[in-house]
């Protein structure tokens, strides 16, 4: 491999994926060039939970005191029927051998995205360059922009999403798996929720059959994060009435329902859930997919930032001790598939599911 000083590498997508790559790559003191095709970055979303391995990655690149700033601690999750019969309390499941780590750091995705955003240098990120097309050569890979830019790179890292171009272009396409499910989020203030949200902390989940919402407290922003998981029809870009949202939540309690009765339809995010099949290659000799791109996986286990993350974290430590890039790849590639297949076949079922798949079937688009 050429001195790392000199290894070109390129990120394609300034997601947490593609940030958390770069700003991993950073801290083994490796250059990482990111390619965004937005003119301006920006994050919308849920609230998510930052499970400890996650943590210590950002302890590891030197960000968890930024991160401490804009989180707080949870220790328990809840699932609740109607609006009161508490299902399940528990602690957050353990993901490693400690068992004093059974806890999450609640965030929203907006706040992640702008720390991990501001530690990758500013002559390193390069947005409004949208890819047209990926060549891969063997040894390099040449990368050409709709802005009519062509770079070449020693590795090119995929963070380009659960539609990802480059997927497609070099490892044949692999298409999203529509749920059945729609999820609707939102963020409210505290008082929106009615006294529904836990002072405790607790990530609660009201549950109507396969059909949910999550509050999960956001306390840096005094707010809560709304997500409403009902059934719906496929669109990547869904257009909802009030009328229809309120519809597919009839069967939840009454306070549940006025909270959502009480949000503004213009504040909501729709966007259908999707995953991909697991998938036996991820990378050639120049090039690997990351996060979405590589596993993207339903919401139901709180799990994909999180494997994005992780998986920045050991792509650096491959590519800061491996000979070649293709070594490096695939050593990084045999690390993390066999735990992103977990957790994508985890995130198929619900909450209160011990067997059965929360798809009612599956459709490719």
């Amino acid at each position: 491999m050429k001195s790392k000083s000199g290894l070109r590498i390129a990120i394609i997508g300034a997601g947490i994926g593609g940030s958390s790559a770069a700003v991993a790559l950073k801290a083994k003191g490796i250059r990482a060039d990111v390619y965004e095709q937005a003119p301006a970055l920006g994050e919308v979303g849920a609230g998510i939970g930052i499970r400890p391995p996650t943590v210590n990655c950002f302890k590891k690149w030197g960000l968890y005191e930024d991160i401490e700033k804009l989180t707080s601690r949870s220790d328990f999750m809840e699932i609740i029927m109607g609006d009161d019969q508490v299902f399940i309390k528990e602690a957050w499941p353990v993901l490693t051998d400690d068992k004093s780590e059974a806890y999450a750091r609640l965030i929203h995705r907006a706040d992640l995205l702008d720390t991990l955003i501001a530690h990758i240098p500013a002559d390193q990120l390069h947005l409004n360059h949208c890819l047209t097309e990926m060549i891969d050569h063997g040894d390099h890979a040449e990368v050409k922009f709709a802005n009519g830019k062509t770079i070449e790179a020693d590795i090119v890292v995929a963070a380009d999403g659960i539609r990802s171009p480059i997927r497609a272009q070099v490892l044949g396409q692999h298409d999203p798996v529509y749920s059945g499910y729609l999820a609707h989020r939102v963020l409210v203030s505290n008082d929106e929720v009615l006294g529904m949200s836990s002072e405790e902390n607790i990530l609660r989940i009201f549950v109507d059959g396969k059909n949910s919402v999550y509050l999960l407290p956001l306390e840096h922003r005094q707010q809560v994060s709304v997500d409403i998981t009902v059934p719906g029809k496929f669109s990547w870009r869904p257009e909802m009435t009030k009328e229809e949202i309120m519809k597919s939540i009839e069967g939840f309690g009454p306070t549940i329902q006025k909270i959502i009765e009480n949000i503004k339809l213009e504040d909501i995010v729709t966007r259908p859930l999707c995953d991909i099949e697991p998938m036996t290659t991820w990378s050639t000799k120049c090039v690997t997919l990351i996060g979405d791109a590589a596993h993207a996986m339903l919401h139901n286990q709180g799990q994909g930032a999180n494997m994005a993350i992780q998986d920045a974290d050991v792509l650096a430590e491959e590519i800061a001790k491996a000979e070649t890039p293709a070594e490096a790849l695939q050593n990084y590639e045999e690390q993390r598939k066999p735990i992103t297949k977990l957790y994508q076949n985890l995130s198929r079922l619900f909450p209160t599911d011990e067997a059965e798949t929360a798809f009612p079937e599956k459709a490719h688009f």
